[in-house]
């Protein structure tokens, strides 16, 4: 007989963190919101086990503060760390882009361009939510492609810190709008392996949707 691969079944506090995670990316939990452990493991049919290890993991992702005695809230956005977090991954877009350029294999092109066709194809049914998760897959390949296992794994980390941010930017339907232009010339630049005006792109992306975050961040306030 075959080898037969083991089902595996994913972990609840791992399916909880999924989904609590989306609840703040997507503003269904807001900034400085308590979170009501009741109320969070009745709304996600969980125990509060994995939910405590789900909130526990999200405050090391920056999306949620611990209250000493107090449980825990959606962790503030705060402009000046979000100033320094995302043009700390400006520069490291802009270099994940130009190693992809010179190491990204064929496959590995058409991988991210059928990303780029999905991700399109979610903007077209106005289904932001769907088109993020695309968006993020697109940016985090470039960065794999380009082969350097170290600026992969800093990049995810402070990736998680911003993940509400850049969702916010794309709230905006002119901003969303722009931002698909910009996608469009980021991944024609991919395709042509052109190093320098691809980092130029990714950069000034990162840029107009810092902006994007900053203005959305000052209204909430």
């Amino acid at each position: 007989m075959q080898a037969i691969t083991p089902i595996t079944r994913q972990p609840l506090h791992e399916l909880a963190i999924d989904r609590l995670r989306d609840l703040i990316v997507q503003g269904d939990l807001p900034p400085g919101e308590r979170l009501n452990e009741r109320l969070l493991c009745e709304r996600l049919a969980i125990s509060r086990t994995p939910l405590r290890e789900a909130i526990k993991l999200l405050a090391t992702e920056g999306l949620v503060r611990l209250l000493p005695h107090r449980g825990a809230q959606v962790a503030p956005l705060e402009a000046r760390r979000l100033t320094d977090t995302l043009e700390v991954m400006g520069a490291m877009e802009a270099l994940a882009g130009e190693l992809a350029c010179r190491q990204a294999s064929a496959a590995t092109l058409s991988q991210i361009r059928s990303l780029h066709d999905e991700m399109l194809d979610r903007y077209a049914a106005g289904d932001l939510a769907g088109y993020f998760r695309c968006n993020q897959a697109i940016h985090l390949k470039i960065v794999e492609a380009g082969g350097n296992a170290v600026l992969a794994s800093t990049y995810r980390q402070l990736n998680a810190n911003v993940l509400r941010a850049r969702y916010m930017a794309n709230l905006s339907q002119d901003r969303w709008d722009a931002a698909v232009r910009e996608h469009e010339a980021i991944m024609a630049a991919l395709e042509a392996r052109d190093a320098e005006k691809l980092t130029r792109l990714l950069r000034e992306h990162l840029a107009l949707k810092l902006a994007a975050v900053l203005t959305a961040v000052e209204k909430a306030a």
